[in-house]
């Protein structure tokens, strides 16, 4: 059981460092010109040789706002799940279930298939100045804390402190 524990402690300070990750880093969407240049764009940045602020239109600017947002409250609540696990291991009584730190992941894991899913709806393939786009490592990592997120929440609802 303490082996359990540690995995998923481990597991989710994992996400919390791919969540920070993904939000920060200006990998989104990788797109390519006919002149050979590479560039990148991110929830805040376009990045092609050097970095400035992600031009969008008025009719997206609410729609990455909202994935700007989605993802920094998945950030806060997964480290308040994390503090609240921490604090929960030493405070509950033998027997208990971790509920609080499961609902306040699963809420983790709502806010970032919101996030994410209102990205890939209004962004995929929308990369200016480029002729051919596809996804950057963040959005794959926001896919990956995605998954974590679910399998942590359920995890903390099951387990009992023993």
């Amino acid at each position: 059981m303490l082996v359990l524990l540690a995995g998923i402690f481990v597991v989710h300070i994992a996400t919390v460092i791919m969540l920070f990750v993904s939000t920060i880093a200006n990998v989104w969407m990788v797109g390519s010109s006919n002149f050979g240049t590479a560039s990148s764009s991110g929830l805040w940045l376009l990045c092609n040789k050097t970095c400035e602020r992600l031009q969008v239109n008025s009719h997206d600017e609410a729609s990455l706002k909202a994935v700007q947002a989605f993802m920094i409250l998945s950030i806060i609540f997964s480290v308040i799940a994390l503090v609240m696990f921490i604090v929960q291991l030493f405070t509950l009584e033998k027997g208990k279930r971790f509920y609080i730190t499961g609902a306040i992941m699963l809420v983790c894991w709502m806010c970032i298939l919101i996030g994410v899913s209102i990205y890939t709806a209004r962004f995929t393939g929308k990369m200016p100045y480029s002729t051919s786009s596809h996804h950057g490592y963040c959005f794959i990592l926001a896919w990956i804390c995605f998954c974590f997120s679910f399998i942590i929440g359920i995890l903390y609802l099951v387990l009992r402190k023993k």
